[in-house]
């Protein structure tokens, strides 16, 4: 590649601050969507386990709210604490109650480390030119704690066993028998994996019996947190040994060997075009590219990026011909083929799914959005049985979620391109009718399923009351 087709824009100098290499942590919300922020939310309390990189984080509940369940917010109280578990807990001593007023009024989230090597991440700020690195010390994800559910079935099971307990106050004595394995064979190996499981529940204990330590929240606008944050910028104090290196012990450094690298498999590698490799490529990958990056376009962006970046003197006529080919017409935008977008012995990262039926979920989407400008998540998962994350995965493809929480399709009809191009339009109405019966099918399927399962309810009510009801003949007899 010529350093002409690829200039340098800009050089940027590069610093490495180890201020807060030992305690800066990256959190992560797996579980948090766009609507929802935590940044101006009320952190009620917060606690660390320093030796095994664990958080705990209470974030403050609205129970003003008027979408805010109190029966709920009591319920749940009840289960974590018990009826009158404060003035016990204070009396008695024992654990803390988790809601002292006796409502939900918090929702506690607690960490998992989502990576055991992180020496390969960094924090990087960009300000007046200049990028600042920080090391990380950990990268732990933070979901919703339900262990109020965990502390009920616990005082469930100990008033079962008190109970159990009163009944059978004499014990019953059993024969045991005794076996002896010896050094070898079987008996090695169940003892070699009894001392492993023995180790791994010492660890898991470790893990337990940790204390946690209560820590400060410092709110992201607080002049503490403020005076935390300039310790990710570096000082002219710390010295880069790197630059002095040699090119190759540098390269070294930055990239270091490692054994134990996992091989990646090739075939669920998404290959990366940039500008320079685009235009060594046939017009026709030229617009599967596109299209697959772009998810969604209209033929004018189609030939802007084109003439502008790519060829200025490519011809709109071979575009458009070249089109149906990668692409798919859906109100007047252009969106890639589903075997493009998911290409043959490729699986879905969240549960595997294979590509075949990713694609005949996709087509889905497409023929439903063709007749209908909204979607919802729900019916989609009923239709296309696909788990929820695949199911976002493939909506994402070509929608988005609005205001009213539907989805719809991430660029509005382009009505004039239907008007000026009538055949292509009847072209891909031909192709919609054609796969119309197997699409309806898949919702007449769900529809099925859910008659049946009335009709089931129907017919078991109908025999029960057949059962409870007296003979008439009875009542006759009983005049007469």
């Amino acid at each position: 590649m010529d350093d002409e087709d690829d200039p340098i824009v800009e050089e940027i100098p590069v610093f490495l601050s180890k201020n807060l290499q030992d305690n800066l942590y990256l959190f992560q919300y797996p579980t948090k969507t766009e609507l929802l922020n935590h940044d101006n939310a009320v952190i009620v309390n917060c606690c660390v386990k320093p030796f095994t990189q664990e958080v705990k984080v209470d974030f403050a509940l609205n129970i003003e709210s008027k979408h805010f369940d109190r029966f709920k917010g009591e319920q749940f109280a009840v289960a974590a604490d018990g009826k009158n578990n404060l003035a016990n807990a204070t009396l008695k001593g024992s654990e803390r109650p988790t809601y002292k007023r006796g409502i939900m009024d918090k929702q506690a989230f607690t960490s998992t480390r989502s990576l055991t090597d992180i020496s390969k991440y960094v924090v990087g700020i960009y300000t007046d030119k200049e990028m600042h690195l920080s090391p990380l010390a950990s990268i732990v994800q933070l979901r919703p704690s339900l262990n109020y559910f965990d502390k009920e079935d616990k005082r469930r099971k100990a008033e079962q066993k008190a109970q159990s307990e009163d009944l059978d106050d004499e014990e019953v004595a059993q024969q045991v028998t005794v076996k002896f394995a010896r050094g070898t064979g079987a008996g090695a190996a169940a003892k070699k994996s009894k001392e492993q499981r023995g180790s791994y529940d010492k660890f898991v204990q470790r893990i337990v019996d940790e204390p946690w330590c209560e820590s400060y929240w410092h709110a992201r606008d607080t002049p503490t947190a403020e005076l935390e944050r300039q310790k990710l910028y570096s000082t002219n104090h710390q010295s880069n040994q790197s630059l002095s290196l040699p090119p190759s012990e540098y390269l070294c450094k930055l990239l270091p060997h490692d054994e134990h690298v996992q091989q990646v498999d090739t075939a669920n590698v998404v290959p990366v075009y940039n500008k320079a490799m685009l235009k060594t490529l046939p017009l026709l990958d030229q617009l599967r590219v596109l299209l697959k990056d772009a998810k969604i376009l209209s033929f004018s962006d189609v030939l802007q990026i084109l003439t502008e970046h790519i060829d200025p003197h490519v011809s709109a006529d071979k575009v458009l011909a070249l089109l149906p080919q990668v692409g798919i017409l859906l109100h007047g935008n252009w969106v890639p083929k589903s075997e493009v977008v998911y290409p043959e012995k490729i699986l879905s990262h969240a549960n595997g799914v294979s590509a075949e039926q990713m694609i005949r979920a996709r087509d889905y989407i497409l023929y439903r959005f063709s007749r209908t400008p909204f979607l919802y998540r729900n019916q989609i998962m009923t239709a296309t049985q696909l788990p929820p994350a695949e199911t976002l995965d493939v909506l994402s493809t070509v929608a988005r979620v609005n205001s009213t929480k539907r989805w719809e399709l991430l660029l509005p009809p382009d009505k004039e391109f239907e008007q000026k191009h009538v055949e292509l339009v009847q072209r891909q109405e031909l192709h919609w009718r054609a796969t119309e019966q197997f699409y309806n099918e898949m919702d007449w399927a769900k529809e099925t399923k859910r008659v049946r399962k009335r009709s089931t309810r129907k017919s078991e009510s109908q025999q029960q009351t057949t059962m409870t009801m007296p003979p008439p003949t009875a009542h006759l007899s009983t005049e007469a």
